[in-house]
């Protein structure tokens, strides 16, 4: 493929991102993926992820249950075929959230956990991210993206607002409390 481009075949995708590398997203395969993403879940770094604690045996219960599901998908992110995050769709009509806000036709609900890194990188997770948001938006049904990251996890509250999101309320949810962010579809994206 030539410099940026992507494809979305089904739920696949694949973005070359000057500059960055080939970023693929498909779906979490629970029996396949589960060691890793344990892996990932279980470190202090995701602990606002909510699954210190969580058993491989675990995370690959909540796995196999959100595959199972047709309104929640959760994929894996590559780079030049490396793992280097997790991301999680859903619709908000269809998850606790969606009872904290006013929930309008084209909203998506967005999760993000990156990966730990092999070597740190700058502009990595803007990079990353970026082109997660453009498979999001492959879909032209989608009109805004919905994201609610716990409310202490400054860092990335910070990385939404850098990336163009702009600041909900602070919600209580089961687990947290969050603070919505919300990203309108632009008029007119890069392909």
């Amino acid at each position: 493929m030539s410099s940026d481009t992507s494809t979305v075949d089904g739920h696949h995708y694949r973005r070359d991102v000057p500059g960055f590398g080939v970023v693929t997203i498909r779906p979490v395969r629970p029996d396949e993926d589960a060691d890793l993403l344990h892996g990932w879940v279980t470190q202090e770094r995701a602990r606002f992820w909510g699954m210190l604690d969580a058993s491989r045996e675990r995370v690959h219960e909540i796995y196999a249950y959100l595959d199972s599901l047709d309104t929640h998908h959760a994929y894996l992110v590559h780079r030049d075929g490396v793992p280097a995050a997790l991301a999680q769709t859903y619709q908000p009509e269809a998850d606790p959230v969606g009872e904290c806000y006013e929930v309008r036709p084209g909203d998506v609900g967005v999760h993000l956990l990156i990966g730990p890194p092999v070597t740190v990188e700058p502009g990595f997770t803007g990079a990353l991210f970026g082109a997660i948001l453009d498979f999001v938006l492959a879909d032209p049904t989608r009109l805004r993206v919905v994201i609610e990251p716990d409310a202490r996890n400054e860092r990335a509250i910070n990385r939404f607002l850098r990336t163009g999101f702009r600041p909900g309320p602070l919600i209580d949810l089961p687990e947290k409390q969050a603070r919505l962010l919300f990203l309108n579809r632009p008029a007119a994206r890069p392909c």
